[in-house]
């Protein structure tokens, strides 16, 4: 059973790294690819020694959605699936939680596509805490501000449940590692 929830556990993160593309050769940019005028205005924007912090503008993440009541809410998984109970025997968490977990992570797809629209070059990795609340977790290079938000999402499969997105600029990496690399 662990290993059915694993084992989709890594074709989700997969088919995350196939939609936001997984490759490291756009992250190092060779100074002689730099145009002069390039070159220019950011060596002029900042002074010296320092750097430019970018804030994403959560106003163009923003659904459009109310958030819907979690304790009401239709979920497609029911409480006693084989999904559910799963997922809270190997988090530790009720099957309320499972079950709402599940779902979010499931569609936590529309909530990274949206950031990532903004953050492009700075963006290092992403993850999904698992417990009482999943929070979608989005490491970025340092010159990118913190900051949190609280997305609803707005695709029918989870329409209206609160998916928290943090903002870490500490540069790290995640664990996963490269294809071919994970252990059976």
């Amino acid at each position: 059973m662990a290993k059915r929830l694993i084992s989709m556990m890594v074709i989700a993160t997969a088919s995350i790294w196939a939609l936001t593309g997984c490759n490291n050769a756009a992250d190092s940019v060779d100074a002689t690819d730099q145009t002069p005028e390039a070159a220019a205005t950011a060596d002029s924007s900042t002074p010296k020694g320092e750097s430019a912090v970018d804030t994403i503008d959560w106003s163009l993440v923003d659904s459009g959605e109310k958030p819907a009541d979690p304790t009401n809410y239709q979920y497609p998984f029911a409480l006693d699936s084989q999904n559910v109970r799963d997922y809270a025997d190997y988090f530790k968490v009720d099957a309320a939680t499972a079950q709402h977990n599940l779902t979010i992570s499931m569609a936590s797809n529309e909530a990274l596509s949206k950031a990532l629209d903004q953050l492009s070059e700075t963006y290092v990795s992403h993850e999904l805490t698992d417990g009482n609340e999943m929070t979608l977790i989005i490491h970025t290079t340092p010159d990118v501000a913190a900051s949190r938000y609280d997305y609803v999402l707005s695709d029918d499969f989870a329409k209206g449940l609160v998916l928290p997105i943090v903002i870490q600029p500490d540069g790290k990496k995640g664990d996963a590692k490269a294809h071919g690399e994970m252990a059976e």
